[in-house]
């Protein structure tokens, strides 16, 4: 029997990784050390704590796994995880989802790669996002209903679809069948997200990270916390999680946050360093995603920088990557407006992305920030009609939505910060570097 054939969910290590709580990363260590010479343990631990290795150890650490994935009696299966595990890591994103299509077809249901199903969101086009979903699907109805981390997985996928009573129904099944599933709670917060639960929301999240204060994924859940305190109109208790639970490296979350309180016409929660902002914009990985690059626009924004997105605007037109010249470039430029008081060429900017919105990357949750800020500039232009109706979905769905009403509600343009037209040093953005193997662990 290979040293694979046994490593399964059953595994406390494993289950303990799959939940994301927070002894994950200490127990792949043991694991490393009660199955010395397994290739996949040691890529595990390399796949929990990717983002916190620098490049050198990184591209070692998966060699020596490599190696001992090659090693007689290892198996096919091992070997073929490694790999996604190295594709993963290393932000291969595309390549990745095209491996994990054959690899699910050799090893059908294997939780292993279940864990990296994200490239498939992460991949770029859109129908790479819809076979993930897919994939879910048909993983879970392979693996049975008794297996909780499927039943999390296809809770998120659900609820990406718009399906939020179908994620609510699957992460409750997977937290009764394990209830410390950290994917499975947060598949759960999406849903709430959706039917705008508000305290309800915050106090779930506050009461299931009692039992495991270091859970994995506590900033991220705390953050869908912050964002149903604003849904439900509790702006100081929004304000206090981002400035209690966000450190100063959760520039994405800590901006989208305070673009929706500015939004609302409230005041923002402790904003992320404006000078690390640029260093980010400065660096490969600033530039390496889609998305990535989305939220630093908003760190910008949030800092009424206006100079920085015009900037970040021109250079994302110019670059040969449709998603950056066709749907972030003028995502960017119409921040850079509202930054600046205009908001009626902002409208014509956002409105006429449609549907390309969704190409910025990302979740639902994430993405709505766009849609957010149209109706916001709607307001502001003088048409409140339009707003109205392109919120009404939320307005009549969500129990809590004060937020919403909020940025349907007139305001004193002048009670918003106005643009620093901030720039860098040397005037201008610096020129895009060549990033033909992006493997920066920047958030």
């Amino acid at each position: 029997m290979s040293l694979l054939s046994s490593l399964s969910a059953s595994d406390p290590a494993v289950g303990q990784w799959l939940a994301a709580t927070g002894r994950s990363t200490a127990a792949l260590q043991e694991l490393v050390q009660r199955r010395p010479g397994c290739g996949l343990s040691r890529a595990l631990v390399v796949l929990a704590d990717s983002e916190a290795l620098d490049d050198a150890t990184l591209r070692s650490e998966l060699l020596l796994a490599h190696r001992d994935a090659t090693r007689a009696g290892a198996g096919a299966r091992e070997q073929s995880l490694v790999y996604a595990i190295y594709l993963f890591t290393h932000r291969h994103y595309r390549a990745t989802a095209d491996h994990l299509i054959v690899h699910f077809a050799q090893f059908p249901a294997d939780v292993f790669a279940g864990s990296m199903l994200s490239a498939f969101a992460l991949a770029g086009p859109l129908d790479y996002r819809e076979h993930g979903h897919t994939l879910a699907e048909q993983q879970y109805a392979l693996a049975g209903a008794e297996s909780w981390p499927w039943a999390s997985w296809l809770a998120g996928a659900r609820a990406e679809q718009g399906r939020p009573d179908d994620a609510w129904a699957l992460a409750e099944h997977a937290l009764a069948l394990n209830p410390r599933s950290g994917p499975a709670v947060h598949a759960r917060a999406h849903a709430e997200h959706e039917h705008g639960t508000g305290p309800a929301c915050a106090a779930y999240i506050d009461t299931w990270l009692a039992a495991d204060p270091h859970a994995t994924q506590r900033r991220h859940l705390q953050w869908h916390a912050a964002l149903q305190s604003i849904a439900a109109g509790d702006f100081a208790d929004a304000r206090r999680r981002a400035d209690t639970e966000l450190h100063h490296g959760d520039v994405g979350m800590r901006s989208a946050t305070n673009w929706r309180l500015l939004l609302a016409g409230q005041a923002p929660a402790r904003t992320a360093d404006l000078d690390h902002i640029h260093r980010l914009l400065a660096e490969p990985g600033g530039w390496a995603e889609v998305f990535h690059t989305f939220q630093l626009a908003l760190g910008l924004a949030v800092a009424a920088d206006t100079d920085a997105l015009q900037a970040l605007a021109r250079r994302a037109a110019s670059d040969a990557r449709p998603d950056y010249a066709d749907v972030l470039a003028p995502v960017a430029q119409a921040l850079a407006h509202i930054t600046a008081g205009r908001a009626g060429p902002a409208v014509d900017l956002l409105a006429a992305l449609g549907d390309r919105s969704e190409r910025i990357g990302g979740v639902r949750v994430e993405r709505e920030i766009i849609q957010d800020t149209l109706a916001r500039a709607l307001i502001d232009a003088g048409q409140p009609q339009r707003a109205a109706h392109l919120l009404h979905h939320r307005t009549t769905a969500r129990r809590n939505h004060t937020y919403e009403n909020l940025l349907l509600a007139p305001q004193d343009p002048t009670a918003r910060p106005a643009g620093r037209r901030r720039v860098r040093p040397d005037g201008v953005m610096p020129a895009q570097p060549r990033v033909t193997a992006p493997n920066t662990n920047t958030a």
